[in-house]
């Protein structure tokens, strides 16, 4: 099954860059291309996509606003954000928004290719290198380093779904939180279903914000 993705920046040599590399591989097609937020909103309007990936700082409509309007929409396409700073502020709100997963722009095409594949498959992208920092940035101001705040949410989870979101919250897949607890892969996927139930949230990006925002993870600084 063919992927179909909309590109969405206001640099039109990064858009031919991309969309000549997304095409030349097996299963992506690149639909559409949008040069600010307005323009994305219209083209998706009259196009059907799987995936848009969205750049944040663009003139007129910006990716945060791009995206929280994309996601409120019935059957809306996933929205992967790229940017050139992995410490921008307005990712981090485009995460909240509704977006699916975050990417420098300078991270190899293989890697933005297998993130779009996760994405339509409705995972969350969730990349160490790079959300980590993100939200590493926008919390020092919240709870310090090993200091949880008050949520009532993190009550309803057992120790071990603690044990498996403070995993999640690190950038592990489901097959390395298999591996470091010892677990069959299925079983955490089992888990991983209840934290997001019990914690009423959308997917693992929110998680992660989430672990965070309370204090449940530490900011680990080089």
């Amino acid at each position: 099954m063919t992927i179909r993705v909309v590109l969405v920046d206001d640099q039109e040599m990064i858009r031919v860059g991309f969309r000549m590399v997304l095409e030349s591989l097996p299963g992506l097609a690149v639909v559409g291309e949008a040069d600010d937020g307005d323009t994305a909103l219209e083209l998706l309007g009259r196009t059907d996509a799987d995936v848009v990936l969205m750049d944040v700082r663009m003139p007129r409509m910006g990716g945060v606003e791009a995206t929280r309007r994309i996601r409120a929409e019935e059957n809306a396409p996933r929205v992967l954000i790229l940017t050139t700073f992995d410490l921008d502020e307005y990712a981090y709100d485009a995460l909240q928004a509704g977006a699916s997963g975050f990417l420098l722009k300078d991270t190899p095409l293989e890697e933005i290719a297998a993130a779009i594949e996760h994405v339509h498959r409705g995972d969350a992208v969730v990349a160490p290198s790079t959300t980590k920092r993100l939200l590493g940035h926008f919390t020092r101001s919240r709870p310090s380093p090993g200091r949880e705040v008050a949520d009532h949410r993190l009550n309803r989870l057992t120790p071990r779904e603690r044990e498996v979101l403070t995993l999640i919250a690190r950038g592990l897949s489901n097959a390395e939180i298999a591996a470091e607890l010892v677990l069959s892969e299925g079983t955490v996927k089992v888990h991983v279903g209840r934290i997001l139930a019990k914690l009423e949230l959308r997917d693992r990006v929110q998680a992660v914000v989430l672990a965070y925002e309370t204090g449940l993870v530490e900011i680990r600084r080089r």
